[in-house]
């Protein structure tokens, strides 16, 4: 039995996450690998209630208190599906995680500022038992990425940041990519979604173990 594996995806808004994850699933089907599919925040029940309070443009929060609800559901997120798959030798493939927290929170919010991003490691070391087996990265040019998420609707609260925010998240991902760069890999997120698929799943093989 193909023993289970923790993937994660990453990158600032538009890049493509959800249609690259679409294609990664449809392949782990294809290779009868049992895998389970899930986002942060949200993935378990409270998390999606502090999901929609997260995105919700009307919330009124200051930094920390969204880091510590960004913890609380990445907390329940883990205990109530991602452990328990992995326990049961499932694959989970999850919509970001700690990364982002670290992008958003800690580089975004906080412009990189070294107390924030201790505290986020602080908070990461006694809450966060399992970090993902293999992160994409998935990379695209702010500007680019921006245009493709106004054509989906109404933006969250995240995506009414300004450009310069996504700018420090990004370089957010760019810094973890390179302290990580054996977990995180970069996918270039340019082109049409087989190429990009073609690049996450090339990427997977070379770095997992597959048995087929």
């Amino acid at each position: 039995m193909q023993q289970g594996q923790f993937i994660s995806f990453e990158g600032t808004e538009g890049v493509g996450k959800t249609t690259a994850i679409d294609g990664l699933c449809q392949r782990l089907a294809q290779h009868n690998i049992d895998y389970v599919r899930t986002r942060e925040p949200g993935g378990s029940a409270l998390g999606e209630r502090l999901r929609q309070l997260l995105l919700d443009p009307s919330t009124q929060i200051n930094d920390d208190t969204e880091l510590l609800l960004m913890f609380a559901a990445r907390s329940d997120h883990l205990h109530q599906l991602i452990l328990p798959a992995l326990q049961a030798n499932q694959w989970v493939i999850c919509d970001r995680f700690i990364d982002s927290t670290v992008a958003y929170q800690g580089y975004g919010r906080s412009f990189g500022d070294a107390a924030m991003l201790t505290k986020i490691e602080q908070l990461i070391a006694q809450f966060v038992p399992r970090l993902p087996d293999l992160t994409f990265w998935l990379d695209l040019p702010i500007a680019e990425g921006m245009r493709r998420a106004g054509k989906r609707g109404a933006a969250d609260r995240f995506e009414q940041q300004a450009l310069a925010f996504f700018e420090r998240v990004h370089q957010g991902f760019a810094a973890q990519h390179a302290q990580y760069d054996k977990r995180i890999q970069r996918i270039d997120a340019g082109g049409d979604a087989d190429s990009v698929g073609e690049r996450v799943w090339q990427t997977l093989q070379d770095a997992v173990d597959l048995d087929f």
